[in-house]
C-alpha cells in the first residue's frame, strides 16, 4: 500500500468530498453539537453546494483531495486569510476533513503539509486555522504540526447550543 498522494480537486470530486466532509463532521462533532443537526446534514445537497462554489471559484480558495490506492479519502481547502471577510496576506487553512474510516493513516497529516507547503511558496508569512474550541483530536493534530492556540475565541451556535472555535496559528 502506497502512502496517500495530495492533487488539486476537480469537478468530479465533489460527490466524494461532500460524502467525507458530512461524514467527518458527523463523526468529529458527535456530542459537540446537537446530534439532530448533524444527523441531517445531507451529502447530496452538501455535494450540489460543493459544484457551484467550484464552478464559481475566482482561484483564491485552492482545494485539494487526498488519494490513497485509488480512493480519495480527504479534501483541505485554503487561501486568504478573513479578517471580517476582508481578505488580508495571510492564509487560512478553511477546511480538512478525512475519511472517518481512515483517521490515523496519515491523511490528513499529508493535506496540511501540502497546504503548508504551498502557502508558504506563496509568500504568505503565517497560517490562521480555526477549530471547535472542545474538539480535542484536532486540536491535538493541529499542535503537532506547529500550530498554536492564539488566544482569540470566536462565539458559534448551532440550533441554539454555542460551540465556540479558537483560533490556531502558525509561522510559515
Amino acid at each position: 500500500m502506497s502512502g496517500p498522494r495530495v492533487r488539486e480537486m476537480t469537478l468530479a470530486d465533489c460527490d466524494r468530498v461532500a460524502e467525507i466532509r458530512v461524514r467527518g463532521w458527523q463523526s468529529a462533532y458527535r456530542g459537540l453539537m446537537p446530534q439532530s443537526y448533524l444527523d441531517a446534514l445531507s451529502v447530496t445537497e452538501d455535494a450540489e453546494r460543493r459544484r457551484e462554489r467550484f464552478r464559481q471559484s475566482d482561484g483564491s480558495v485552492v482545494n485539494l483531495v487526498a488519494e490513497q490506492d485509488g480512493e480519495l479519502l480527504g479534501w483541505a481547502a485554503h487561501g486568504p486569510y478573513r479578517e471580517d471577510e476582508v481578505r488580508t496576506a495571510d492564509a487560512e487553512l478553511y477546511a480538512l476533513y478525512v475519511d472517518p474510516g481512515r483517521y490515523g493513516a496519515s491523511i490528513g497529516h499529508a493535506l496540511l503539509q501540502e497546504s503548508v507547503r504551498r502557502c508558504t511558496a506563496a509568500g504568505h508569512d503565517r497560517m490562521y486555522l480555526w477549530v471547535l474550541k472542545g474538539n480535542t483530536r484536532a486540536r491535538a493534530f493541529y499542535e503537532r504540526a506547529g500550530f498554536r492556540p492564539d488566544g482569540t475565541e470566536e462565539p458559534f451556535e448551532v440550533d441554539g447550543v454555542p460551540v465556540p472555535e479558537v483560533r490556531y496559528t502558525r509561522s510559515l
